[in-house]
């Protein structure tokens, strides 16, 4: 198996872990990062696992979808709330769960989903890494 990897940093999201006792159950935000690693059996017909300038899609998904966004948990009924009486404050995006971890597994299967589309089934996502600033990490893999 051959992989290679691709990390999106510096972007700006906002959550809070409605079910935490401590202060991450506030609405805070966190300068996120995403670690990519692709793999596939073959290369392509350049030597590459996946050629990094041909996915520019995927930094225009997380542009679109999660730079200066606000993550809400699907359970979050105050944040629902909080969502509903000021739609126009948030760029929301709406996940099972908006822990780093949740947020790996989530965008595990975006991400893979994508570059097996784009590779017609040649490459997947090995994994996917995501950190909360500098110092706090998740990981997910299938």
């Amino acid at each position: 198996m051959h992989t290679c990897e691709k990390i999106y940093t510096d972007i700006p999201i906002g959550h809070a872990q409605h079910r935490h006792a401590g202060h991450c159950r506030f609405v805070h935000g966190h300068n996120w990062s995403f670690t990519l690693t692709f793999a596939c059996d073959e290369l392509d017909d350049q030597g590459f696992v996946i050629d990094f300038g041909g996915i520019k899609f995927i930094a225009r998904w997380i542009d679109e979808n999660l730079d200066h966004a606000f993550l809400f948990a699907e359970s979050d009924a105050e944040g629902r709330k909080m969502l509903a009486a000021f739609p126009h404050l948030f760029k929301a995006y709406i996940v099972k769960n908006c822990s780093a971890e949740g947020l790996a597994v989530h965008l595990f299967d975006v991400f893979d989903k994508l570059i097996r589309e784009e590779s017609n089934g040649r490459a997947w996502l090995k994994s996917i890494r995501v950190g909360e600033d500098s110092k706090n990490f998740a990981y997910f893999s299938k």
